[in-house]
């Protein structure tokens, strides 16, 4: 049987301490590594070990009574959550571990509705128990109250032969069947055993037990326990079928192909189509830690790597029934260019950037030929000072960023049709396109409703294709539109002169003169915030939260603590905790989660500040082009309308 087990933690909660216990205990590992000590095995690369940070999800593989676990470190510190994610969906279990001095952090929260989204059965470990203050009672309680109340508590071996008492009557309570039998005193632990194991797959059951990591108490409990309740199935006999969820490059720059195998079985030199290229996997990797072993073929459940494939990308699934990846949930929330003095030339500082990208698809890498400037796309600070070490390293290059600035986005109050019309002489595209905002978040969405006595099917499936190709840029900053829905409704080609470009042309246009109708909004991102102090402080949080133009919701007191939840602009908020640190004197709990965007609080200081002119945007028109006698001439927007060719018909 093979399993992947993701650990997963706020930053210090212990979780690359116990990944090391772990591999220690099965044999995986001769030594263990301490990150203080700065020999931590999943922490291999030296940034890591420097920082005493994990910073990329690394693998370690355990055989265990028959059975072959793959074990992935996640980080757990914000700046580097969406590696932790693209980890999550290769996951079969994920163990949580919590601080049991901290409690439940910021970053907690984060992971558990992550894994709740990939719905990946969850295990709490709660650690730390030999420190002061370390209270498992009342980390009990707060998973319960913020996290599930289905968490159980463990503190005895469950098995097939033996079941607690407290666990039979958690079960019983959770079953009508079950507790039947069980008020008859007939308990057939077998079957109680069974539901357990339905239930934590189900995510109706989280198992949680204590120890500590670092003096390894209970660490070996705990996995012995995991290992019984973990089952997985996979179609081994199914064509074969992958998740890319991580790409690297070796020394040598050479692609390294990170894959879940969800089905089937893999063989050295099989093929895989990508559009019209056909790919050879040349090499297949097992990795344990930054060793890997070679092998001629794997199969469903297990994590690989493979060479050769140099079209996939993170989130691809590949072999039968290939599926492009989607995007996900955490998004980074600023940009900041890259600065570059050296020799090299500045398109070959691209091309590496471009092989970070691929590793880390956030980063979305922005050239500007007009400034012959890069920039990306970040979730921190932090982030950024490691971007600069790993290029340093990586490339012996020495670059640095320009301060981040806030990522804004567009989008539009109000319905309209945006026309646009591409005809110089033997070319010839019309496009009609409906345009309605959709609730926050929601993205790009794209309906037809053209006929094909309009247009043909392969003309209407470029237009959806040139609506999703790109970012479009807004007519207020220049920055991307979001939560818009388009429609097509119309369109019109010639048989001669109608060429692949032209429909692109007509499409960019008739959104751009969508766009000048409608009444445009700046949004911003926001954070969700939940900040715990003294109630001595409640009046200063509260003052802050307004002046940073944030909302909130009534303050929760208990004892002498408040706890105040809400919604703030992370261009207000990003640098509060510092600020927050100090005046509770470092004894206040302040955690932030991106929460997606909202209209901008001071949308008008923006504009002004970015001063972009819709104008003068090289790559976006909203005018449109028509020919006569010959010739080619422009019709401006607020007259385009009253051109279009199918509007005449």
């Amino acid at each position: 049987m093979f399993k992947t087990i993701g650990v997963l933690a706020h930053v210090d909660a212990g979780k690359t301490t116990f990944s090391e216990q772990l591999l220690y205990h099965t044999q995986s590992i001769k030594e263990r590594g301490r990150v203080d000590h700065k020999d931590a095995y999943l922490d291999n690369h030296s940034i890591e070990r420097r920082r005493g940070i994990t910073i990329f999800a690394e693998q370690g593989r355990i055989h265990y009574n028959g059975d072959t676990y793959t074990l992935i470190d996640t980080p757990g510190h914000v700046d580097f959550s969406p590696e932790m994610e693209r980890a999550i969906s290769a996951m079969d279990y994920a163990i949580i571990i919590v601080s049991a001095v901290d409690g439940i952090e910021g970053h907690t929260e984060t992971v558990w509705q992550l894994l709740r989204k990939y719905h990946v059965p969850t295990f709490f470990f709660l650690n730390k128990i030999d420190r002061d203050g370390a209270d498992v009672d009342a980390v009990m309680t707060s998973i319960r109250k913020e996290l599930s109340p289905d968490a159980v508590l463990l503190t005895e071996p469950v098995t097939e032969e033996s079941i607690p008492e407290t666990i039979v009557e958690w079960i019983a309570e959770r079953d009508e069947g079950l507790l039947e039998q069980y008020m008859e005193g007939n308990v057939d632990t077998a079957v109680f055993f069974n539901t357990l194991r339905d239930r934590i797959q189900s995510e109706q059951a989280f198992i949680c037990m204590s120890g500590s990591a670092l003096k390894d108490i209970g660490v070996q409990q705990f996995f012995e326990q995991l290992a019984q309740l973990t089952p997985t199935n996979y179609a081994v006999e199914a064509p074969f079928q992958g998740k890319v969820f991580k790409i690297r490059h070796d020394e040598q720059n050479q692609r390294i192909t990170f894959i879940k195998a969800t089905s089937g079985v893999l063989h050295v030199r099989d093929e895989f189509q990508f559009g019209d290229i056909t790919e050879k996997v040349t090499e297949i990797r097992l990795y344990n830690g930054s060793r890997f072993e070679g092998t001629q073929q794997v199969e469903a459940g297990e994590i690989f790597a493979v060479k050769g494939l140099m079209q996939a990308e993170i989130g691809d699934i590949i072999g039968k029934d290939p599926v492009v990846g989607k995007d996900y949930e955490l998004v980074p929330t600023l940009q900041a260019k890259v600065v570059y003095n050296g020799t090299e030339h500045i398109k070959e500082i691209l091309r590496y950037f471009r092989m970070l990208e691929a590793e880390e698809p956030t980063l979305k890498v922005v050239w500007s030929e007009k400034f012959q400037e890069i920039n990306v796309h970040v979730m921190g600070v932090i982030q950024l000072e490691v971007l600069v070490e790993v290029i340093k390293e990586r490339f012996q290059l020495d670059i640095t960023f320009d301060n981040p600035k806030i990522l804004y986005m567009e989008t539009i109050k109000d319905i309209v049709i945006g026309y646009g019309h591409f005809e110089p002489l033997k070319h010839y595209a019309e496009v009609h396109l409906k345009m309605e905002p959709t609730e926050r978040g929601a993205g790009i969405q794209f309906r037809n409703a053209c006929h094909a006595d309009d247009l043909s099917v392969g003309h209407q499936r470029l237009i959806e294709k040139h609506i999703f190709e790109r970012d479009h840029h807004g007519l207020l900053t220049g920055y991307p539109i979001t939560d818009i829905r388009f429609t097509l409704l119309t369109g019109a080609a010639h048989n001669r002169h109608t060429e692949g470009g032209d429909f692109r042309e007509a499409t960019f246009r008739a959104l751009r003169q969508g766009l000048e109708q409608a009444e445009n909004i700046l949004l911003e991102p926001y954070y969700r915030f939940k900040m715990k102090a003294s109630t001595d402080y409640v009046g200063r949080m509260m003052t802050d939260i307004q002046q940073a133009s944030g909302m909130f919701d009534p303050p929760e007191i208990n004892g002498d603590q408040v706890m105040i939840s809400g919604k703030a602009p992370v261009s207000t908020f990003m640098n509060y905790s510092t600020t927050f640190a100090a005046y509770t004197n470092g004894k206040g709990a302040l955690s932030l989660q991106f929460c997606g965007y909202d209209v901008c609080h001071n949308a008008d200081e923006v504009i002004e500040q970015i001063g972009y002119d819709k104008n003068a945007d090289p790559e976006y028109s909203s005018s449109s082009i028509f020919c006569a006698k010959g010739k080619g001439y422009v019709v401006p927007w607020e007259e385009a309308a009253e051109a279009m060719h199918c509007l005449k018909k």
